[in-house]
């Protein structure tokens, strides 16, 4: 593989605009895709869903009101396309056994759609991936996993160049710009990849499960509950202790920084609202039934999946509290988010569920563009510059993938 890690990896998501308005009467959406049933290649019709109708803008202050935004969200009718029965990868194909070729029912194939395809596998972990990065100024690519190790890859090549023995479980791993975040039990591994620094910032209780940077502060969520914080120190390039957020009862497996405020999710259920001003929590929000497995800032709104099969899409409404404005229902539990542009510009979302699957929806509507498949659960995605993006699966196996204009190819 060939990879660009000079930036491209900061922004998320575009800010979504509305797509060229179109005339020609025979561009339809096919009947067939909608109900998760059209087989053919190529099909004269599309395969996704047709450019939104201008709408105005919210208020000028930022906030949207919950009638503007409930009409954004979600496809008219059935949002979530049944998933057909023979969406199933071959598991004879999967060995190099199957006898059938083009006439198997199931699909010889790690993945179902268009628009992207699979570029390289990196082999090497044991355990399950739980964080990749890309660190800015960097030509390598970072992988965490619950192996106790990071491997560190050669963009260019795909070769592995070193493996990090830790001695403890990856719970996560995120970059920002050259420095590199890894959770571990007790204790944040923080790696300068510019100039070699290598710090071990100490105060958690137990596995750090998430890591979030905003504000010039580092935060790390915990086994106990606590959400720890470190500030910057540009004299020292260092990290010095800041604060401990306790709010929550159970572990924080899950955070995200947007609009000056860190959202948090917690194995309690809960999504609590920390200003990072003051440090204080500002709202608990107890609208899912399980674990908040993952959260997303994506223009106004922020997004939280959870094991109780829900996504759920909340907007701030005058007095300033969120709201849930939007509930897409999955058939499975939903381990994590990625959100990013696709070749075009336009913003998908990538969710991973526990039956070892990831679904890629347009937004705002959560029409199903595509599916990843995998031996066992996705626990890590992460987008890359140029167009590529990451999957780390509970193999070990580590993913290549690219956006591409046109029919991709299957893998």
């Amino acid at each position: 593989m060939d990879l660009d890690a000079h930036g491209g990896n900061k922004r998320v998501f575009q800010r979504l605009g509305v797509g060229p308005s179109t005339t020609d009467t025979k561009q339809k959406v096919c009947f067939h895709w909608r109900a998760g049933k059209c087989n053919r290649f190529p099909c004269p019709f599309l395969h996704r869903e047709l450019p939104l109708p201008p709408q105005t803008t919210g208020p000028a202050n930022g906030t949207t009101t919950k009638r503007f935004a409930n009409s954004s969200w979600g496809r008219v009718g059935n949002n979530s396309r049944p998933v057909r029965k023979m969406e199933k990868v071959c598991t004879y194909w999967v060995g190099g056994k199957c006898g059938y070729g083009e006439k198997c029912k199931f699909l010889h194939s790690w993945f179902l759609g268009e628009g992207f395809s699979l570029l390289t596998q990196l082999e090497g972990h044991q355990k399950v991936v739980s964080g990749i990065a890309l660190p800015s100024g960097s030509d390598k690519l970072y992988s965490g996993s619950q192996d106790e190790t990071v491997r560190v890859w050669d963009c260019a090549s795909g070769q592995c160049m070193g493996v990090v023995n830790l001695g403890g479980e990856v719970g996560c791993m995120i970059n920002e710009g050259p420095w590199i975040f890894v959770g571990l039990p007790n204790i944040v591994k923080a790696w300068n990849t510019q100039t070699n620094a290598d710090l071990s910032l100490s105060g958690p209780v137990g596995q750090v499960y998430a890591i979030a940077v905003g504000n010039d502060l580092l935060l790390a969520g915990t086994q106990d509950g606590s959400i720890l914080a470190w500030k910057f120190n540009a004299a020292t390039n260092g990290f010095d202790p800041a604060a401990s957020l306790k709010s929550h009862n159970l572990a924080v497996v899950s955070l995200v920084v947007g609009a000056n405020r860190l959202y948090s999710g917690s194995m309690d259920n809960s999504i609590r609202v920390w200003s990072l001003e003051t440090l204080q929590c500002i709202q608990t929000l107890t609208e899912h039934t399980s674990v908040v497995m993952s959260l997303l800032c994506w223009d106004q709104f922020l997004l939280s999946c959870s094991l109780d099969k829900t996504i759920k899409v909340w907007v701030a409404t005058e007095s300033g509290n969120l709201e849930v404005t939007f509930t897409h229902n999955e058939e499975h539990g939903v381990l994590t988010m990625c959100g990013m542009p696709d070749s075009e510009g336009k913003p998908v979302l990538l969710c991973s569920c526990n039956d070892n699957s990831v679904r890629l929806y347009d937004l705002p509507s959560f029409s199903e563009r595509g599916k990843i498949f995998a031996k066992q659960e996705i626990r890590s995605i992460q987008l890359g510059p140029g167009g590529l993006f990451f999957t780390g699966d509970g193999t070990g196996q580590v993913k290549v993938w690219q956006w591409c204009n046109g029919p991709a190819a299957t893998s």
